[in-house]
């Protein structure tokens, strides 16, 4: 009877047989916690509609942010940028540059830089096709605005709330495929050539 090894035995003989496999789950999601400054950023551009006011986030010259955006604002269109590979992301206004952070109290404020970890957010795709950002510095507070646009205190949200609820969007008149949705350099096309064997080299002797 054939005797299965663990996969991760063996990429690991080293471990014995009492100790426990490693756990790359827990790697991963460290990994996804730390913030990456080697790889080039991923830039998007779009909106976010909130479910609750039926407008769009925009982030004014005063620091302020809302959910009273028309479709197509000037305030209104955001830009994204990728922190890690995972889904950690960095908002800030594409007219006045302002990141959207959260304070220790729970509130939303712009801010020039956006290096901390209160200006960064965590994108959660939920069943119903909304979107929840949850703060990476502060779990489990998520942004999230009123019917009226004005921003709730984050310390009394919840991911399943209409109020932390969003959909990404275009401007009005512009589609999905209009511009590219990630700014990415493109791979080099590496020429492939087949390598010959005996038998490719005594078939092709013979043919002459």
């Amino acid at each position: 009877m054939q005797l299965i090894i663990p996969i991760y035995k063996r990429f690991y003989p080293h471990l014995q047989s009492h100790s426990p496999p490693p756990n790359f789950k827990h790697h991963v999601n460290e990994q996804c916690r730390l913030s990456d400054r080697m790889s080039r950023r991923l830039i998007r551009t779009y909106q976010l509609y909130s479910r609750t006011s039926g407008k769009h986030v925009q982030v004014l010259g005063n620091k302020k942010v809302n959910a009273m955006g028309d479709d197509g604002a000037v305030h209104a269109k955001l830009v994204v940028e990728t922190d890690t590979f995972g889904s950690r992301i960095r908002i800030k206004g594409a007219k006045t540059g302002y990141y959207i952070c959260m304070n220790n109290t729970g509130k939303l404020i712009g801010k020039r830089k956006g290096r901390g970890k209160d200006c960064i957010f965590t994108e959660i795709v939920l069943e119903n096709n909304y979107t929840a950002l949850q703060n990476a510095k502060y779990e489990g507070w998520y942004m999230a605005f009123t019917r009226k646009g004005r921003p709730r205190k984050a310390s009394r949200t919840k991911q399943h709330q209409r109020e932390a609820h969003f959909m990404k969007r275009q401007p009005k008149g512009h589609l999905l495929g209009d511009t590219q949705p990630f700014d990415v350099l493109p791979l080099p096309v590496v020429p492939f050539h087949p390598r010959r064997t005996k038998h490719t080299h005594h078939h092709s002797s013979g043919a002459h």
